[in-house]
């Protein structure tokens, strides 16, 4: 006889079946190398481009501030974000572009060519389309003027 599984057992037997499914694991990668990915382009941006801005600035760009009152605008945070949004959709767009290039498109059907042959109405014979008499049964065939020799 079998046993009934505890609800714990059970509980944790479908959650093993729902974490291996190929979609979930797939997921927890493109997670982790995103976060990889992000590390990458926040060093990109916070050590090259926001020097190279800061140029314009006298100051690192990270540190640029509006005040406002008696609280303050952090006006370069936020254009940083923008540059890492920009880069990381940029990069998105060219990786997703690559991977619906690999994807083969079907082939456009072509315009169905003009048929070569048709079926005897007598003795259901494939005949040329051209024919004016079938030449398994010699039956004339409908459609065409009497032939003079």
């Amino acid at each position: 006889m079998e046993e009934k599984k505890s609800g714990i057992k059970k509980f944790l037997e479908e959650f093993k079946a729902f974490a291996m499914r190929g979609n979930v694991l797939d997921m927890a990668v493109g997670v982790v190398i995103g976060g990889a990915f992000t590390a990458i382009v926040t060093a990109l941006v916070e050590d090259i481009i926001n020097p190279l801005i800061g140029l314009f600035f006298k100051a690192d760009f990270s540190d640029v501030v509006i005040g406002l009152g008696g609280s303050s605008i952090k006006i370069g945070e936020f254009v940083n974000s923008i540059i890492n949004f920009l880069i990381v959709a940029f990069v998105l767009f060219v990786v997703i572009k690559f991977v619906n290039s690999l994807h083969k498109k079907p082939e456009e059907p072509t315009e169905p060519e003009e048929p070569t042959t048709k079926v005897c109405p007598y003795c259901q014979s494939e005949i040329s389309i051209k024919a004016v008499r079938c030449p398994h049964c010699t039956s004339k065939l409908e459609g065409f003027p009497e032939m003079k020799a």
